[in-house]
């Protein structure tokens, strides 16, 4: 039975607040609440949706969550569902932009998201081992998610290689398989749908171009080009935007992207919502803070308004496709390649928490993180721990240790200064 649109508010409301720690964690966050606690989507369709998502461009944490309440509640719940798993990263994000333009650096915030960081990657672990023990059900299953996360991590490989060639491997494989009757989901006009999104999309630029504003007009072409081509997620893409916003534009400088890059890692939401962080303090100092909400509402707008269309689009063929035998087995063979990429972010994630310094090693070919064990953390390192036993063995819910955590982080960074 479908929820109610109070009941999706409240459930996506605690998703969106939640979701820290990128990709990684946010899928493990929606396994939890969609398919383990409430039974609102099977398994099979979870994992389905998931892998479809990872084929889009965007973040497809955020395209799974619209996905769901699309899935749920039509139109209406994707569009709360995704706008919910956005507005509370967006707003944390434009206040400490806001913060940082004006006082630099603070500390004490990021004192704080040192226990949350370390929280999630717990977080992160168990959910890695629940949807691998899901998703990973043949010898094959196993070669491909660890060749992908091989090819990832060791050789670093585009991520739509490693997913087409996964993909490709799924389909050849399942050539033989009968078709299976998909689920009955109503179709809409599909071009409709294009038409409306597309110019929603566009809406916003062409206005900045008709305005001759060329500096929001230079930040609505950018991002909307990231938008584009963010496949694999924003990991995939951060080094090219730094450079891009850094050399290219000059719009911030090179200590404040790094800074926006590790607060936009500890903050509730798409990791994407960087580009946010950088638009506000790009329009920061062009103009003053009206600027910067502007440029930082424009990015939002061209970020995110095309992952609605990618969705409204495409997620009501999705079961047909799937009822397709060589269809199939590439979405089962990617959902496998996708546990490879989440054993990848969870290894650079918890690099970056537990080290202060990560750099790299390379043999021939093979180019893997290599951290500085003399940077270890070893507060991150404890906190981690407690929030193990909180979770794993205690069993007390993610709100109540993450505000723990960050409590005692908060205290470590506070006694340091």
């Amino acid at each position: 039975m479908a929820p109610d649109i109070r009941t999706l508010f409240q459930v996506f409301g605690r998703i969106g607040v939640l979701s820290f720690g990128g990709p990684a964690a946010q899928i493990a966050l929606m396994h939890k609440e969609l398919v383990e606690d409430r039974d609102w989507l099977k398994e099979e369709q979870f994992l389905r949706a998931l892998s479809f998502c990872m084929l889009l461009p965007g973040p497809e944490a955020m395209q799974l969550a619209t996905y769901a309440g699309w899935r749920l509640r039509g139109t209406l719940g994707g569009l709360i569902a995704g706008l919910l798993f956005v507005i509370p990263g967006a707003l944390v994000v434009a206040a400490l932009a806001l913060g940082y333009a004006y006082f630099g650096n603070i500390p004490w915030v990021q004192a704080a998201f040192v226990g949350i960081k370390a929280t999630v990657t717990i977080i992160v672990l168990q959910a890695l081992y629940k949807v691998a023990k899901r998703a990973l059900h043949h010898a094959t299953d196993w070669m491909i998610a660890g060749a992908g996360f091989l090819c990832l991590f060791a050789l670093h490989i585009p991520f739509p290689i490693v997913i087409a060639v996964a993909g490709i491997i799924g389909a050849i494989r399942s050539q033989n398989d009968s078709a299976t009757p998909s689920d009955p989901v109503v179709r809409p006009k599909t071009l409709k749908t294009v038409i409306f999104w597309s110019a929603l999309w566009a809406a916003p630029i062409a206005l900045c171009i008709a305005l001759e504003a060329p500096f929001f007009t230079d930040i609505a072409l950018f991002f909307c080009k990231l938008a584009i081509v963010t496949f694999g997620g924003a990991y995939a893409v951060l080094a090219y935007m730094a450079q891009e916003v850094v050399s290219a534009y000059g719009w911030i400088s090179p200590e404040a992207m790094i800074d926006a890059l590790g607060l936009a890692e500890t903050t509730p939401g798409p990791l994407i919502l960087v580009t946010e962080f950088v638009a506000l303090l790009a329009g920061f100092a062009e103009g003053g803070p009206a600027v910067a909400l502007a440029a930082g509402a424009l990015s939002l707008w061209v970020t995110f308004v095309p992952c609605f269309l990618w969705i409204f689009v495409g997620a009501p063929y999705l079961d047909l496709l799937s009822s397709m035998p060589r269809i199939r087995g590439a979405l089962a063979a990617i959902t496998a390649a996708v546990v490879g990429v989440i054993l990848n972010l969870s290894i650079w994630f918890a690099a970056h928490v537990f080290f202060g310094s990560v750099g790299e090693a390379s043999l021939g070919p093979v180019n893997v993180i290599a951290p500085d064990w003399a940077s270890l953390n070893l507060i991150s390192l404890a906190l981690a721990l407690q929030a193990a036993v909180m979770l794993l063995l205690l069993k007390i819910g993610i709100e109540k240790t993450l505000l723990v955590t960050a409590i005692f982080g908060l205290a470590s960074g506070i006694y340091a200064i």
